[in-house]
């Protein structure tokens, strides 16, 4: 497995249906964990109601334009940076575009352990959120004027993790996290460079989308003057540490 991968925003194709809606899965076979994420577009005035899935979690970020999402019983104004989460085939949901939308829309599938976590404790479904209404929370991997937001911690929907980072002229330096993979959506104004591993800097702009499997060290930092603005999106890379409780003095042996 590479140490990262990347997809620029310029080479996502655009292939507009009679609806004036655009999709295409992102980074397709780089992991096999049980996700995909796919990369949505929506012009100004077009709607578009995606499918509704019993049995997997799906999450929406919305990363540019202006909208607005209906259901029977909701509706959610897309302003800035926003997420939504629907509650699973139980209410359909349509997104409106005010304008032209750019989002990527993640489909989870949901194992046994999943599911356990899910039935014991979660958000409320449907989820929404605004980037303005999250907890703002400092991390010593991050530069000291540095702004992370946290959207969804552990075990709030199942293995996913979900958290938003911005700042001008610094950013994130992060040792290796062997437990969690991690995707970054790239959004606003970011200019920054993605440096993983041993591999050399690469640029990351609005709109790119890559991924690191676990393990390796990774930075996205920005030169000054630029922006780093990045939503972070996490996976645990086994089906139960994530709900592994130990004991007192127990140590757990497996490996990540």
């Amino acid at each position: 497995m590479a140490e990262y991968y990347l997809v620029k925003s310029g080479d996502i194709p655009q292939n507009y249906d009679e609806h004036g809606f655009a999709v295409s899965e992102l980074l397709p076979g780089t992991y096999d964990g049980g996700i995909r994420n796919y990369k949505c577009f929506l012009k100004a005035g077009c709607e578009i109601s995606p499918e509704l899935r019993g049995e997997d979690t799906v999450l929406l970020m919305f990363g540019k334009g202006k909208g607005y999402i209906t259901s029977e019983h909701e509706m959610h104004r897309i302003t800035e940076l926003s997420f939504y989460a629907p509650n699973f085939d139980k209410e359909p949901y349509t997104i409106h575009a005010v304008e032209d939308m750019e989002f990527v829309l993640s489909v989870v599938e949901m194992n046994r352990w999943d599911k356990e976590i899910y039935e014991s404790c979660h958000v409320r479904l449907p989820f929404f959120m605004k980037l303005s209404d999250a907890v703002v929370y400092d991390q010593d991997c991050k530069g000291p004027n540095t702004t992370s937001w946290h959207i969804l911690s552990p075990k709030q929907l199942g293995r996913i993790m979900v958290g938003v980072v911005r700042a001008v002229g610094e950013g994130t330096t992060e040792a290796g996290h062997p437990k969690v993979h991690q995707w970054n959506y790239c959004v606003g104004d970011a200019d920054f460079h993605l440096k993983v591993g041993e591999e050399p800097a690469v640029d990351h702009k609005a709109g790119d989308w890559s991924f690191i499997p676990a393990g390796p060290d990774h930075a996205l930092v920005a030169d000054p003057g630029k922006e780093v603005f990045y939503v972070w999106y996490e996976h645990y890379t086994r089906e139960k540490d994530f709900c592994i409780t130990l004991a007192k003095g127990e140590e757990y042996d497996g490996a990540y």
